[in-house]
């Protein structure tokens, strides 16, 4: 039963030869919140989340996504052009390297904008100012919208890899370790931009992280992975300040000794 879930796993299984990455995960994302999903390289979290957003399909088991309707989808049964509209409109996705996302040889504004004529937007200059306000909303000054990315630092990367993807104000974002490889102080400052937006916009995210900081800062769920499961799922404070599995205490012993 998956109740008023906006995404929705059950079951999943999935291996690469005789290696399992997922083993039977259920997992759940309601309207608005945040779930982070923690472990170490290998857990599975990252499968995990290619899987929840259709771009691996499991050996076994469901992914349900609700639309704005109400209406339940299989993910993993939609057409390929069906599931492609999705990832345009309702959903997104920040990946760790924003070049994954980013057209390198088109302006800051084009990267922008790009989204929103994807959505059928044609008007030239309601396009320019949409790209604009979210460049000043993730902290890009606005003459660099006509700049090409390969100017702009890893932060500003990942900042505009942000603007990009919210622009559309969809309903739904995976991000997979969005702070990974930048310096302490700029992961700071994304993050609590990351918190702001997401707050605002009353966006739903998978967050995928390895730091246990972040599922805490950001996230208001979270679930632990070891070795394709999830082993421990539960509101993070409660998680994090009381771990029940040994392999949650371990992780969260590792943080407070580092």
């Amino acid at each position: 039963m998956i109740d008023d879930t906006l995404l929705a796993g059950r079951s999943l299984s999935l291996s690469f030869g005789t290696i399992p990455a997922l083993v039977e995960v259920d997992v759940d994302l309601w309207p608005g919140e945040m779930l982070a999903v923690v472990g170490e390289s290998g857990s599975g979290k990252t499968t995990l989340l290619n899987v929840l957003s259709g771009r691996l399909k499991p050996n076994r088991g469901v992914v349900w996504y609700r639309d704005p309707a109400g209406r339940l989808a299989d993910v993993h049964a939609m057409p390929a052009p069906a599931l492609r509209a999705l990832h345009r409109s309702d959903w997104g996705f920040v990946h760790q390297d924003p070049r994954q996302n980013l057209r390198m040889n088109v302006s800051a504004g084009g990267n922008v904008g790009e989204r929103l004529m994807a959505q059928g937007a044609r008007h030239y200059g309601n396009i320019r100012d949409a790209a604009l306000d979210w460049l000043r909303q993730v902290e890009i000054d606005a003459d660099r919208i006509d700049d090409l990315p390969r100017t702009f630092s890893g932060g500003m990367l990942q900042r505009l890899q942000i603007a990009r993807t919210l622009v559309t104000h969809p309903r739904l974002v995976f991000m997979d370790e969005p702070t990974g490889g930048l310096d302490v102080s700029v992961q700071a400052r994304l993050l609590d931009l990351i918190r702001t937006l997401v707050a605002r916009l009353g966006v739903a995210a998978v967050l995928v992280t390895h730091d246990i900081a972040v599922a805490r800062l950001l996230a208001q769920r979270i679930a632990v992975m070891q070795r394709g499961r999830v082993v421990e799922t539960g509101l993070t404070d409660q998680v994090l300040d009381d771990p029940q599995h040994p392999y949650t205490q371990l992780l969260v012993s590792s943080v407070l000794q580092a």
